[in-house]
């Protein structure tokens, strides 16, 4: 890529919001819980394993700035080492089971006249079966492109 290039797409690329440390901490904490999901399946352990997570949480409530800042160092190499190969996946998103199984003809192949029934759904579905809704960025009208090694979608 030439130097015009890369100019011109920093200028359009947002910036990520500056989090607060403690919208920081949640999502440290919300990121540790999806990962201990992915490790422990029985959800006695799960529950057990959790408490203890929300108690090492707890305990450095209200620490200095610099101690926090050293706990979520700390925190996160200790994410990083614990983070699963083949993470938990809902079987209908993309990499799950379900993924795409039975996705529903399109009307236009069903009715090549035009002429829908009155009961047709008259909305357009995403990969994920979720409804495709332009305004929030999730509309897989055209092609879609699946990573699934990243386990996601996005429209082309």
């Amino acid at each position: 890529m030439n130097a015009a290039f890369l100019a011109s797409a920093n200028e359009t690329r947002q910036k990520l919001p500056k989090l607060t440390q403690n919208q920081e901490v949640a999502r440290l904490y919300r990121h540790a819980l999806k990962t201990l999901s992915s490790w422990v399946i029985d959800r006695d352990v799960f529950n057990e394993e959790a408490t203890a997570l929300r108690a090492r949480f707890d305990e450095a409530k209200g620490c200095s700035p610099a101690e926090a800042t050293r706990l979520m160092k700390e925190a996160r190499a200790e994410f990083f080492e614990a983070t699963h190969p083949d993470p938990y996946c809902v079987p209908f998103m993309p990499g799950g089971s379900l993924f795409m199984r039975n996705p529903p003809i399109p009307l236009e192949i069903c009715f090549p006249d035009g002429n829908y029934p009155a009961d047709a759904p008259k909305v357009l579905l995403n990969p994920d079966m979720s409804v495709a809704k332009p305004e929030t960025g999730k509309s897989a009208v055209g092609s879609v492109l699946v990573d699934f090694t990243k386990k996601e979608h996005g429209v082309k």
